[in-house]
């Protein structure tokens, strides 16, 4: 059985300076990474190919796996990719395990309230277009994909939190472009969109 993350957990946060030696270090708990980053992982996870069904409970696997490594992470470095990491690796442990499922399901997909009718269509349309796009690439170029194209982050950070040289990253990045691209091409005029 999986021991649940103790959110009262924490992690100094990195010191400014040899000034700052005399003054006791911030901590960072569970539970304000969880508070801060919950719907980056979330999201994060719907963009790599996990079902709306089991977001939940991933989200919540990736802390739990966060919870046991909180002591390792470099403070200097930037938390997302970390955190990307993580939810990478969930994505692919589920992706393994769900080879045999069969079931199927419609998305619910958060629609804004006060877009109009033919906007909120559209930007359904493009969101279910993106995530069918990404749903064609392999989990090693998706990755990177995302984590550029989408989250906006660096190569290099891409490529420390994903393990990887930097001319791998940028490979793969350079193949899911043109996956992407047309996979687009592929399933605009299957849509009916031009």
């Amino acid at each position: 059985m999986t021991k649940a993350p103790r959110l009262d957990q924490s992690i100094p946060v990195a010191s400014r300076g040899p000034a700052d030696a005399a003054t006791p270090e911030p901590k960072v708990t569970l539970r304000e990474l969880f508070e801060v980053h919950a719907s980056y992982v979330w999201n994060t996870l719907r963009r790599l190919g996990v079902p709306d069904r089991d977001l939940e409970d991933l989200t919540h696997d990736v802390f739990v796996q966060l919870q046991r490594h909180l002591g390792e992470y470099d403070l200097s470095r930037p938390v997302r990719p970390w955190l990307f990491g993580f939810a990478f690796r969930i994505a692919s442990q589920d992706r393994r395990r769900a080879h045999h499922r069969r079931e199927v399901q419609g998305d619910a997909i958060g629609i804004d309230p006060t877009a109009r009718p033919d906007e909120q269509l559209a930007a359904e349309q493009d969101r279910r277009l993106v995530l069918a796009a990404l749903d064609g690439m392999p989990p090693e170029r998706r990755a990177v994909f995302v984590l550029h194209e989408i989250d906006g982050l660096p190569m290099g950070e891409i490529a420390g939190a994903l393990g990887i040289p930097v001319n791998t990253a940028y490979s793969r990045l350079r193949v899911a472009r043109t996956e992407f691209a047309a996979s687009v091409r592929r399933l605009r005029p299957r849509r009916g969109e031009p």
